[in-house]
């Protein structure tokens, strides 16, 4: 399980007072304005080889327009200053993460998992999750083999072990062979 949780990208500036503009990462943009602090996670080589990663900054106030955020963060006070924030993410404690529903997970703890059939066979490793809108997909890295991707539905996500990093499937009769038919290995 991770400590820290991913929940946004800062992809712009806003205005000339250090605002920044956050792509959320998360499906509750009303968490940000709840928030009292967050990580600042660097990710970029800086030619200054100065690095902002996991710096802890104080929330001054986000606001929520047009599907982004707007953020300000106690210590980043102009333009110049919040510019070099683009391209950064942004992270929460585990402790600050909302509370999810029953069988929802946080993507970060299902990334890396091993995936096994329910008849015991390893299939893979869940290596991402597309949100498609209805539905969930959980993209299955398998060595030597095509990626398969598997619809997360009750009736083929069968148990999510977080704790532990196993996600047992039931795979539709035939799934498995149809990523097998005229397969070329996966090449990453």
């Amino acid at each position: 399980m991770l400590k820290k949780l991913l929940i946004g990208e800062i992809i712009n500036v806003h205005g000339v007072k250090g605002a920044l503009k956050v792509q959320p990462l998360t499906d509750d943009l009303s968490r940000f304005s709840k928030l009292k602090e967050v990580y600042v996670k660097d990710t970029k080589a800086r030619p200054d080889g100065k690095h902002l990663y996991n710096k802890k900054y104080k929330i001054i106030s986000a606001l929520v327009s047009g599907g982004f955020v707007i953020l300000r963060l106690y210590g980043i006070d102009d333009r110049d200053m919040a510019d070099l924030f683009r391209g950064c993410f942004l992270e929460i404690d585990r402790k600050d993460a909302i509370d999810l529903p029953q069988d929802s997970y946080f993507i970060g703890d299902l990334i890396g998992a091993k995936v096994v059939e329910d008849s015991g066979d390893e299939l893979g490793i869940l290596h991402d999750v597309y949100q498609t809108g209805s539905n969930d997909v959980y993209a299955v890295k398998r060595p030597g083999k095509k990626d398969i991707l598997l619809p997360a539905i009750g009736s083929v996500i069968k148990d999510v072990d977080i704790e532990n990093g196993i996600v047992t499937v039931s795979l539709i009769p035939g799934l498995k062979e149809v990523y097998e038919e005229d397969g070329e290995e996966n090449e990453d």
